[in-house]
């Protein structure tokens, strides 16, 4: 995957760069350069700016399951009041990243590696897809709920993710739904079901975790 990966840098700088745009309606503006954490007792040196949480992911291991790893507010505090974030997401053969949410940004998504099936449902319940290739770009808009599916039943995928805010905040539908203590009775009237099918959908989900 290293080999991949570097072998396409360029793309990857690409992605760098257009985060810019997206961070132009992101988090409210601070009226100084940067925030430090407060009791933040180290210096502020180079090394407050920088991140070194993506070194391992290139190391040509591949993950068992879709695997996201985020550059936010929460590891890397000198995010804050920066409007911007990033996620290298990482996706085995068949593995999909499950409709979910960003309640803070739109998100800009790069494929670095292989091929994504991707896709958005707006306010409206109509659907949009599509298929990316190597080097493709797909935005999407802040709070609809989308996904990502590696399709490829050979090869895995990785694309890097570009939002407009420190803390964009993901809402995953299924656990949202499902594992959060939501009265079964509820959710089998709302899905027009019973309840013996929300738990098996609920243990499923266990299964998977």
């Amino acid at each position: 995957m290293a080999s991949t990966f570097f072998k396409h840098v360029p793309f990857f700088v690409l992605a760098i760069l257009s985060s810019s745009w997206i961070a132009q309606s992101g988090d409210p503006d601070i009226l100084s350069d940067f925030i430090a954490p407060p009791n933040y007792n180290a210096p502020i040196d180079g090394n407050f700016f920088t991140f070194s949480g993506m070194r391992g992911i290139f190391n040509g291991s591949n993950p068992p399951n879709f695997k996201g790893t985020k550059a936010s507010l929460a590891e890397f505090p000198a995010l804050n009041g920066q409007s911007v974030s990033m996620a290298v997401l990482q996706f085995p053969a068949g593995g999909v990243n499950p409709p979910h949410t960003h309640p803070r940004s739109a998100e800009l998504l790069f494929v670095v590696e292989g091929a994504l099936e991707v896709g958005f449902v707006d306010t409206t319940n109509k659907l949009f897809t599509q298929t990316l290739q190597l080097g493709d770009m797909f935005v999407f808009p802040k709070g609809l709920t989308h996904f990502q599916y590696n399709a490829d039943a050979q090869n895995q995928a990785t694309a890097i993710s570009a939002f407009g805010s420190a803390n964009a905040g993901t809402a995953s539908i299924p656990t949202t739904l499902f594992a959060t203590g939501i009265d079964e009775g509820i959710l089998a009237k709302s899905f027009k079901t019973d309840v013996a099918t929300i738990q098996k959908i609920k243990a499923g989900l266990g299964a998977m975790a």
